[in-house]
Parts: C-alpha cells; structure tokens; sequence
C-alpha cells in the first residue's frame, strides 16, 4: 500500500500543476552557480521555453598555473510544484570538466540527478536564489567519483531575470 501512494505522490508532482506560480515561460536568466565536481565557480544562463520546462547552462574556467580547472554544463529541468515565489523542480545535468594538479591534467566528465528549488523574494522579481541536492558521477582521468551533494543558495546560485 505505501509503495502505491509514492507512486500516487510521485505522479502527481510530475504532472501535477498548481496555479499561482513565479511565471518565467520565455524569460532568460543570467548568474552564476558552483556546482561542478571540481571547485570552480562558473557564469550560468537559465531559460524557460513554457512555464514547466527549463533549461540552464554554465561555464566556469580557472587558468591560475598549475593548478587550472575546467567545466562547461548544461541541464534541463521540470518545475513540478508551484508557489507564489517558489518553484521546486527536479532535473538532469551533464558535461565536461578538467582538472590540473601540481601540473598534471585531467579531463572527463559529470552526470547529475538532482531536485532543486528557486526562491524570489517579494519585491524582488527578477531575482531568483536557487539550491539543490542530487546525486553526481563524474568520471576524470583519475578516476571515478560518485557524489551527494547539497548546495545553498549562494553556492547552488542566483540569477537576474530579464
């Protein structure tokens, strides 16, 4: 019986919707984020296609000396419950990343699944705080990494909307 009201729950915050949300169809974003395996904080671009799809992509680039890094990611995501100023959604990301230490490079590349949440406080439309938690691999000459993670809102990002 439990397992058939997760499924129940599950469904209904996939293709549920709720009225009343933070309506950002056709609205480009455009901020920062550091949610790649490797630290580095990267420039990153949301935009909403329709009022339940989004898609964001990020690029943040290190080329301090011996010690470079490297990450170019894009996601795609469905809003999946609505409130006035607070869309919670769930997602997927993949890209490249590289990574030098002590002058040895590295290069491969990060898979997420993660459920995140975007926040705009009142009077402050356009600007959009987001965290989210997931799961990550990320695959690098190295080696294999399997990942948890969780960010805050000023790790995780903020975004303008225009």
């Amino acid at each position: 019986m439990k397992k058939q009201q997760s499924i129940l729950l599950i469904l209904v915050l996939l293709f549920g919707s709720v009225g009343m949300s933070k309506e950002l169809a056709n609205r480009l974003g455009i901020g920062y984020q550091n949610q790649f395996s490797v630290d580095v904080p990267a420039i990153a671009a949301r935009y909403y296609p329709n009022p339940d799809l989004g898609v964001s992509a990020a690029l943040g680039i290190d080329t301090e000396s011996n010690t470079s890094k490297f990450g170019l990611m894009a996601k795609v995501f469905r809003i999946v419950f609505k409130e006035p100023n607070l869309n919670f959604y769930l997602g997927a990301g993949g890209g490249l990343i590289s990574q030098e230490i002590a002058g040895t490079a590295s290069s491969g590349f990060e898979l997420n699944g993660f459920a995140g949440v975007e926040f705009f406080m009142q009077g402050l439309e356009s600007l959009g705080f987001i965290f989210e938690a997931g799961i990550g691999i990320a695959s690098i000459n190295s080696g294999v990494r399997f990942r948890t993670f969780g960010d805050h809102p000023i790790n995780a990002g903020v975004v303008f909307y225009f």
